[in-house]
């Protein structure tokens, strides 16, 4: 091998996602519990790039709910991986990333983070569009053998 980088995504994976969006938030009202029971509300958000076009910045408003949110990602180009970042206004920190990349169309993501203080594996998929994205979030309890999708957000150009 030359020792060059087999980088599986660029810094353009997310550009269908830069703009401003509607969006129809499906999520589940109990997570773990068997349930199917989903809360739908909306939300609107706004996306552009930053850092040279190596990364974007989405604030997301979802006042039915009465709190804003933003995710921060960040490209990677030593291996062609992403890094999103989420934080809102109802605790003001900065989560635990999710990090993956996009391959054969879809975007995969994974990390870990506390769910009602039980150590979660979470996941998260996009499916990227020019007008229609969609993303889900699933948690999982037995390190990623099973998945519980918990929230599905439906985007739709603004």
């Amino acid at each position: 091998m030359d020792g060059a980088i087999d980088t599986l995504g660029s810094a353009a994976d997310f550009d269908f996602f830069i703009g401003d969006w509607n969006i129809r938030n499906l999520r589940l009202k109990e997570r773990f519990a068997g349930s199917d029971d989903w809360e739908i509300f909306p939300a609107t958000s706004s996306v552009r790039k930053i850092l040279e076009g190596t990364g974007n910045f989405e604030e997301m408003h979802m006042p039915s709910q009465g709190f804003t949110g933003m995710t921060l990602r960040l490209f990677n180009p030593r291996d062609g991986s992403w890094s999103l970042h989420w934080a809102d206004s109802r605790s003001n920190v900065l989560f635990p990333p999710v990090i993956g990349h996009f391959d054969n169309g879809k975007g995969v993501f994974y990390g870990e983070d506390m769910d009602d203080g039980v150590p979660v594996r979470v996941r998260f998929l996009w499916t990227p569009s020019p007008e229609a994205p969609l993303w889900a979030q699933a948690f999982s309890k037995d390190g990623g053998e099973t998945w519980e999708t918990n929230w599905v957000m439906e985007f739709t150009r603004a």
